[in-house]
């Protein structure tokens, strides 16, 4: 298992799902970790499912690492702003930014229709709106924030969140648009960190059972699928990859890596890594 002990880093809307297992897999490596995300009360969020920040964040702190949670709602600045102000008044540096927060979930279905798989001249504007507002430039905004601190000690790590819909058409024009931005904004942002040894990267998980899907669990093959946290595993071995420059600006599927670092799932399993045809 990587060492993260005296390493600090932020998951952005880590309240669940993915973010959650992100945070976890931090934690279990011994990291301070800062949850952010707006869901401080079960019920509170844009979602009825369940969790919350301090609820991961205790998590994180049962895992062996330390959980702090941080209210923030990455759509306003000033909110964002003040938080890693609040971050960096209590740690001397930030070494790991994990860029997981999205939109364009919160109303899957508009006056009683799911409109998801409409083509886009259908699509509500506030979905592409969501997932630029509340994903891309959001991700961008944190970026720039931590960035600071990465560049003083010549260290850290940026990790997106992002999925194969960036590379591929999955159903929604909003959605692979917005993808394909977090993708470019890794590879871009790698390159003006690179003289710093501050390494940008794309990540992609595969099915994974967040609370959301596991709701729907019908509709889903998940024969193949990952836990939370399995890709909290391989953001903590990623961050510890002695030739992670190299990586940096690069796209990869965390399944993959996983074979490559040789971890498991908690369930003992390794997932299978998709190719782009099976996506």
């Amino acid at each position: 298992m990587p060492d993260l002990r005296n390493k600090v880093a932020v998951v952005t809307g880590a309240s669940r799902g993915v973010g959650k297992g992100v945070a976890l897999g931090l934690g279990e490596a011994g990291a301070t970790v800062y949850v952010t995300g707006r869901t401080t009360e079960e019920g509170q969020g844009a979602t009825d499912l369940p969790g919350t920040i301090f609820q991961t964040a205790a998590e994180v702190t049962s895992q062996g690492g330390q959980g702090i949670a941080l209210p923030c709602d990455h759509r306003q600045d000033e909110q964002v702003t003040t938080a890693f102000e609040k971050i960096l008044s209590e740690q001397p540096a930030i070494d790991i930014l994990v860029n997981n927060v999205w939109g364009g979930y919160e109303r899957m279905a508009v006056d009683g229709k799911f409109t998801w798989p409409d083509p886009f001249w259908k699509q509500p504007l506030w979905r592409w709106d969501a997932m630029f507002g509340a994903g891309v430039r959001a991700n961008y905004v944190a970026s720039q924030l931590a960035a600071p601190s990465m560049i003083e000690q010549r260290r850290g790590v940026i990790v997106n969140i992002s999925f194969w819909a960036a590379q591929k058409y999955m159903g929604n024009v909003a959605y692979g648009v917005a993808k394909a931005a977090v993708d470019k904004q890794a590879e871009y942002m790698a390159h003006e960190l690179r003289d710093y040894n501050v390494a940008v990267v794309s990540l992609y998980p595969g099915l994974v059972a967040t609370e959301g899907v596991l709701r729907e669990a019908e509709w889903f093959d998940m024969s193949n699928s990952e836990s939370p946290r399995f890709i909290g595993r391989v953001v903590a071995a990623l961050t510890t990859d002695p030739n992670l420059m190299e990586k940096s600006g690069k796209v990869f599927v965390a399944a993959q890596l996983a074979l490559d670092y040789g971890l498991t799932d908690v369930d003992g399993k390794q997932p299978r890594p998709l190719t782009l045809a099976e996506a």
